[in-house]
């Protein structure tokens, strides 16, 4: 048996036994699991898996599971004073939103963007975002893999009056954006519908995060 087996076995014949419900199981260990639960992510497939909280504290920083799972952390960032400047238009993303994640297996840092395929990833070259990076040295305490850079450009914020903003989310935040906004996304630019889902979104964003102050 090895180490990870070992160590979710304990995980399951200490846990109190809870009735039944009906809902999702984790993909871990396969117990039932509620709406609201966790997300690790395997790294050897790209996937995000759900998982019961005791699973999720395995593949945590401070767990023993092994290399293959992390789990998604709880961390909300908001850097107001970032600055984008021409870097977006050297990105050439057709949208005004997209977040970005370091992959620790290709070391590389990816770009997606929302469309109405889904998560639609940017395959030109990203030199321009090592230099907003460069300008903006706090984004650097992005975690691989399970965290993201989401950027909303000034000109996308327009419609509700904001201006253009940096966070960083849990990598599975973003997921479900994309998912959401291919549920709604109509015509050419999303319709009425996706804007408002978009609006929502960052309104809750907005709310959980933290500011950080950007160094000048």
């Amino acid at each position: 048996m090895t180490e990870l087996s070992a160590v979710l076995k304990r995980i399951r014949a200490t846990r109190p036994r809870e009735r039944p419900r009906p809902g999702e199981r984790c993909e871990v260990c396969a117990e039932l699991i509620p709406e609201a639960h966790d997300h690790v992510v395997d790294l050897e497939n790209r996937a995000l898996l759900c998982a019961c909280r005791p699973c999720w504290l395995v593949f945590s920083p401070q767990g023993s599971g092994g290399r293959r799972f992390r789990a998604v952390p709880d961390r909300y960032l908001s850097f107001p004073g970032a600055s984008l400047g021409g870097g977006w238009d050297q990105l050439d993303i057709p949208v005004g939103v997209a977040f970005f994640f370091l992959n620790s297996l290709t070391e590389q840092l990816t770009a997606f963007y929302p469309s109405p395929a889904g998560a639609t990833e940017s395959l030109l070259s990203l030199d321009a975002w090592n230099g907003i990076v460069a300008a903006n040295p706090q984004l650097a305490t992005l975690q691989p893999d399970v965290e993201a850079v989401l950027v909303r450009t000034e000109e996308a914020a327009r419609t509700d009056g904001t201006g253009p903003e940096c966070f960083i989310v849990p990598i599975d935040v973003c997921y479900e954006l994309v998912g959401e906004m291919r549920r709604v996304w109509r015509g050419f630019d999303g319709g009425a519908e996706a804007h408002a889902v978009l609006r929502a979104f960052f309104d809750r964003i907005r709310a959980r995060a933290s500011e950080v102050a950007v160094a000048p």
